[in-house]
């Protein structure tokens, strides 16, 4: 009887899924620490060589088969016009504002904007930019569309 009575059971339910606060909390994260790798390979003079998977169909047999393809990803930081660099978080085709009015951040060098990216992270993983990302969600897609009613001509009376 030393086989099952040795282990621990309890009564347990794996969770559905996560709520959808925590799905975009998670994708902002997994963008930043693909910047995070960027820029250190900047840093040390290397390239970064990220691939993903996709499925693609052979026209001669017709039967799909999954191949590895390069990923080209873009920096978010740019040199500014006073030799500074500068930082947007995006979250996916937008530019996140982090404090209101103002989307980018100044870095003096690229370690800096290392530092920089780990503390934007730090802040989302902690959920502090939740409301802000929420936002950018809810423009696009959960507000109403407001349709405008035309004037209407009235016409003289004879």
């Amino acid at each position: 009887m030393t086989g099952l009575s040795a282990l621990k059971f309890v009564s347990g339910k794996k969770p559905v899924s996560s709520s959808p606060q925590m799905a975009r909390r998670q994708k902002l994260s997994n963008k930043l620490a693909e910047q995070i790798q960027l820029a250190k390979c900047e840093q040390s003079g290397t390239t970064l060589d990220l691939t993903k998977t996709r499925n693609i169909k052979d026209a001669q047999t017709g039967l799909s088969k999954r191949v590895e393809v390069p990923v080209k990803l873009k920096p978010w930081w740019w040199r500014a016009d006073d030799g500074k660099l500068c930082i947007t978080v995006r979250y996916g085709a937008r530019v996140l504002e982090i404090i209101d009015g103002k989307d980018a951040i100044q870095a003096d060098s690229i370690a800096e904007v290392i530092s920089t990216l780990q503390v934007v992270r730090g802040a989302v993983d902690a959920g502090e930019l939740d409301k802000r990302i929420e936002a950018l969600g809810r423009k696009s897609k959960n507000e109403p569309v407001q349709i405008e009613k035309r004037p209407t001509l009235k016409l003289p009376t004879k």
